[in-house]
This record gives C-alpha cells, sequence and structure tokens, in this order.
C-alpha cells in the first residue's frame, strides 16, 4: 500500500492543483479566449482538460517512480514544474496577458526538458513518461507565441 501511495499522492496532488488553476480560467475561457486570434492548429477547448488529465497522470508517475526508488533528489524541481504549470492560467487567463503566460510557459519548457534529461540516469520511465509533456508544451507554447504576436 505504501507503493501506491508513492505513485497516487503526486498524481491526486496534480488533480488539485490543476483544478484550483481552472479557476482562475473558467471565465476567460468563455468571455476572452474566443475573441483571440489563434493559430488554426489550436485544439478545440474540450482537448486541453482530456490531454492536461493524461499528463497530470504520466507527471505524477514519472515523481513517484523516483520516489519509489528512493530518489528523491528531484521533488524541488518537480514542484517547480507544478507550481509553474499552476501559475500559466492565472497570468494568461486571470490577467489575459499572452505575454505574462509566455514568459511562465517558457519556463516551464524549461524546466520539464531539464527534469526530462536529468531524470534520464535514475529512472528511463520516469524520463521517458514526460516527453508526452515535452510535446503538448511545445504545441501549447507555439499558441500562447501566436496569441501574443497576433492580439
Amino acid at each position: 500500500m505504501k507503493r501506491l501511495l508513492h505513485y497516487l499522492l503526486p498524481i491526486a496532488l496534480c488533480f488539485v492543483v490543476g483544478g484550483i488553476s481552472m479557476i482562475f480560467q473558467s471565465e476567460a475561457i468563455v468571455e476572452w479566449y474566443p475573441t483571440l486570434d489563434r493559430p488554426s492548429i489550436t485544439p478545440p477547448n474540450i482537448v486541453f482538460p482530456i490531454v492536461w488529465s493524461i499528463l497530470y497522470i504520466f507527471s505524477g508517475l514519472s515523481i513517484g517512480r523516483l520516489w519509489d526508488k528512493g530518489n528523491r533528489d528531484y521533488v524541488g524541481l518537480w514542484f517547480l514544474i507544478l507550481g509553474l504549470n499552476f501559475l500559466w492560467s492565472p497570468m494568461f487567463f486571470f490577467m489575459e496577458s499572452p505575454i505574462s503566460g509566455l514568459v511562465v510557459i517558457l519556463m516551464l519548457d524549461i524546466a520539464v526538458f531539464s527534469y526530462t534529461v536529468i531524470t534520464w540516469p535514475a529512472s528511463r520511465f520516469a524520463s521517458i513518461i514526460m516527453i508526452p509533456y515535452l510535446a503538448w508544451l511545445a504545441l501549447a507554447t507555439y499558441i500562447n507565441f501566436y496569441i501574443w504576436l497576433f492580439n
């Protein structure tokens, strides 16, 4: 049971943080976001919570794997990722500031890339499972950049 908690607690924390961040975006998603010029590759709104749910699970599994193996060296960086991920919604949506969102998402890109690279020696699984997060962030960063540039 204790080993299971190593995985379930980080996943639950991701969902709690993600749920709280949704509070900051709910009004702007309805009133502000639809008025923006967005790139043609922007997924429909329904895709975002589905993808983020999967990424929260993967992120929790990643740090859970390291925790389960007794390696807590990356917990601080993982919490930084979680914090930046949370911060993006208030910056982009609540403040309606694409430039602030862009600054945060670029820091998030660096943090997730760094985490993915430096966890490789400790756990290939923990590293590889973060690759979808990096791919989604690349798309999200492009969308954020486009919105900043054209609005």
